[in-house]
């Protein structure tokens, strides 16, 4: 790309449905090429709506809601692609009772491209992780886990390229620090890496080795924390370089729209993150032009 620009747009709520179609007509005059990302994180095993006398999130959420809104949008815009940033586990008797089965049946029927770990997916330890992958039909894209000593070598990989209307988009994933989170029986031989040094290497190989056009990190590392020097989505953001988005998980941050950073390039990087329980989803639409130039759109989406 020759250069970016990135315009983030906020919309109430309750009138993004309605809202959606004319957000393309608006920005169809200037754009080639049309890619929309979608995105969860933190649903934590919440399959159903929460009650309509919830006291936080009345009649909000399910994933069947989600399932007819991203249908909506890919039939908008067949240019699509859906992630998660982790943490698809524990939260529901669904989990207590299948372990996770589930979770990965409706994702893969939902058409999910890939998600990364949190935490809490090792709840039922590395053994019950690997029991539940066969029903996952997407990828786990996890570059700072390795699992070579574990059960679950093999079963992720560090990224995937994804080719969508003729551009390259590179994927990949990072978990946090499992030590205090989770006990050591349940993840076992796990070794956690440096994430800001994996994405250095990460992205030098989607951008100069595969060719991509846009970066996107799927991140459990937590939006951003008092202590600055404990890794986070906004360190990964201005302490690297080359990342387009990051999809980001764990502290349950509601945002409503992308934040901008700026990388140590001092190039804009968006960070988006939608909360938890699949109460949202997320949407940012990359547009580029006849000269390859790529502009933005990121909102939250209540479910």
């Amino acid at each position: 790309m020759k250069r970016r620009s990135f315009i983030t747009n906020t919309m109430a709520g309750a009138g993004l449905m309605s809202l959606g179609p004319s957000l393309l007509t608006s920005c169809s005059s200037f754009s080639k090429k049309h890619i929309t990302i979608l995105h969860t994180n933190d649903v934590h095993s919440h399959l159903d709506p929460f009650p309509r006398e919830h006291a936080t999130y009345p009649d909000m959420g399910g994933v069947a809601r989600r399932a007819s809104l991203i249908a909506q949008i890919r039939e908008e815009n067949p240019h699509t692609l859906l992630f998660d940033a982790g943490d698809i586990f524990q939260g529901t008797p669904y989990f207590n009772f299948y372990g996770g089965e589930l979770e990965f049946r409706l994702m893969s029927m939902l058409k999910y491209d890939a998600a990364t770990l949190g935490n809490h997916d090792f709840d039922n330890g590395i053994d019950g992780l690997l029991a539940q992958m066969p029903y996952a039909k997407f990828d786990f894209l996890c570059a700072n886990y390795d699992f070579s000593n574990t059960v679950m070598e093999g079963m992720t990989t560090p990224y995937k390229v994804f080719e969508v209307d003729g551009v390259k988009v590179g994927v990949f994933g990072l978990g946090i620090d499992l030590d205090g989170l989770v006990t050591k029986k349940l993840y076992k031989e796990t070794r956690y890496l440096d994430p800001v040094e994996i994405t250095t290497d990460t992205v030098r190989i989607l951008k100069d080795g595969k060719g991509c056009d846009l970066v996107f990190c799927l991140s459990h590392l937590g939006y951003e924390y008092r202590d600055r020097e404990r890794a986070s989505d906004v360190m990964l953001a201005t302490r690297t370089q080359d990342i387009d988005l990051i999809i980001g998980g764990h502290t349950h941050t509601f945002l409503p729209e992308p934040v901008v950073y700026r990388n140590r390039k001092d190039l804009p990087v968006l960070v988006n993150q939608v909360g938890c329980y699949g109460i949202n989803l997320g949407r940012v639409d990359f547009y580029f032009d006849r000269a390859n130039i790529a502009e933005s759109q990121g909102v939250s989406i209540s479910v």
